[in-house]
């Protein structure tokens, strides 16, 4: 059986606590180390064979779990922050269902919600923004034409860019074509929730110059949007005393 396991966004204590005990249980654990923290590693019991996949190809990270699948071993693919979101894990997926191999996913924290924890944000503010769209810029990788940066930035909505922080300039270029303000405002954090994690506020306009002078080139996430002023929105209809549920009958003024 392999388990597909979220790592969470870096501090070790932030991953479920279904992924610490397949960690617990494994007998094999590849993980992404380039992203990952090593710290889950000591989750792992003694004789657990650990491969970092920084350092092999997709064809040898199969061969690793199917090998050891079809010796009855428990595999842990150990993915950075959520798989679901750039975790390329669907063609892993594939590849174990031509072989007839079981395999289930373990959820885990992503880092724009490792971010917004950091900064104490909440993303969709009643008549603010009650979307949050997540996206990244095209580089070696590029991304379908419709989900341009511009198109994104056009809905004037909450939005967590990943992978694009070591091209901060052309970045503010693009979201302020697609329609946000230069003055929007705008964050910067880096490794969210790990012991060195830094964290600026700027705006769309700054973004370039914020990173240049904090030395981020990589592993930043960027948030836009209004929301992160935390002003001008309206309280949750949810809690007022006018507004009946299904848990609670409106309360007469």
């Amino acid at each position: 059986m392999v388990h597909f396991v979220g790592a969470g966004p870096g501090a070790a204590d932030l991953i479920t606590v279904r992924g610490m005990k397949l960690l617990q249980a494994a007998d094999v654990i590849i993980y992404a180390g380039s992203l990952v923290n090593p710290e889950l590693l000591d989750y792992a019991h003694e004789g657990c064979e650990t491969y970092n996949s920084a350092r092999l190809t997709l064809d040898e990270v199969m061969e690793i779990m199917l090998k050891a699948s079809e010796s009855g071993k428990e595999v842990v693919r150990l993915h950075t922050g959520e798989p679901s979101i750039y975790g390329a894990v669907q063609e892993q997926m594939q590849e174990l269902d031509k072989h007839g191999i079981e395999y289930d996913s373990c959820p885990g924290v992503s880092a724009c919600f490792g971010a917004a924890a950091s900064l104490n944000l909440e993303y969709t503010l009643p008549d603010v923004s009650q979307s949050l769209i997540i996206t990244r810029m095209a580089g070696r990788t590029p991304v379908p034409e419709g989900e341009s940066i511009e198109r994104f930035a056009s809905h004037g909505a909450s939005m967590a860019i990943y992978l694009s922080s070591g091209m901060l300039a052309e970045l503010s270029e693009r979201l302020i074509n697609g329609g946000y303000t230069k003055d929007t405002p705008a964050a910067l954090v880096y490794k969210a929730t790990w012991p060195d994690e830094q964290k600026y506020i700027c705006t769309v306009g700054t973004l370039a110059e914020t990173g240049e002078k904090a030395g981020i080139k990589n592993l930043a996430v960027v948030l836009v949007g209004d929301v992160i002023a935390k002003s001008g929105y309206s309280l949750s209809r949810l809690y007022s005393p006018d507004f009946e549920t299904g848990f609670r009958s409106k309360k007469e003024s």
